[in-house]
């Protein structure tokens, strides 16, 4: 089963939480596609939407596509959908993090909420679609925590288990995650229709 994306992290977290669907779950780099999908959609569900018809398309058999980010309330919701995008496709993680730290200065407790969301979409040859969301809530941490997980991990701090999803287990955060969520979410839909055991 194709997952239309290119992000490592994504595909080791997607391959770990659909480990047991008795389908193998491959990259579209390891399905040897190479295509450019212009994201141009404004909210997580269109652009999961996207790059899933797009690769449904060139393969003509079922693809998953996964669109998530960060939204920081005290930000009006940014980075949101330009998350991988946020001061440049390029600019690493760590200078991304600082930044949205240093844009909360003077902002505390519950104002600093944020949630991370995810959206699966799975595009079915016959031209249909179906979507599944997920989120985990959190708030922003003063000082980045963490080296598991990927992107915004380490300055999402997750109050009810006392600790940032870039310091928890992937196994631990697997379960909670808005990934795990909308996976988990979309592994029902799938099994319901026969299309996985």
């Amino acid at each position: 089963m194709i997952f239309a994306t290119g992000n490592q992290g994504k595909i080791k977290e997607i391959k770990a939480i659909l480990g047991d669907i008795g389908e193998e779950i491959i990259s579209m780099k390891e399905a040897g596609i190479d295509i450019d999908i212009v994201e141009d959609g404004s909210s997580f569900e269109e652009n999961a939407i996207i790059k899933a018809k797009a690769v449904m398309k060139l393969t003509g058999q079922l693809v998953l596509a996964d669109d998530s980010g960060l939204e920081v309330d005290a930000l009006g919701g940014e980075p949101g959908i330009y998350s991988a995008r946020y001061l440049g496709e390029d600019t690493s993680y760590e200078i991304k993090n600082r930044n949205i730290i240093e844009r909360l200065e003077g902002v505390e407790g519950e104002a600093r909420s944020a949630r991370f969301v995810c959206v699966i979409a799975a595009a079915f040859p016959d031209g249909e679609i179906v979507t599944t969301r997920g989120t985990i809530e959190g708030v922003i941490a003063k000082e980045p925590a963490g080296e598991n997980g990927f992107g915004y991990d380490p300055i999402v701090y997750v109050p009810e288990y006392k600790m940032t999803t870039g310091q928890m287990e992937p196994e631990a955060k697997n379960a909670i995650s808005h990934r795990g969520k909308a996976l988990c979410a979309m592994k029902k839909i799938l099994e319901d229709r026969k299309i996985i055991k």
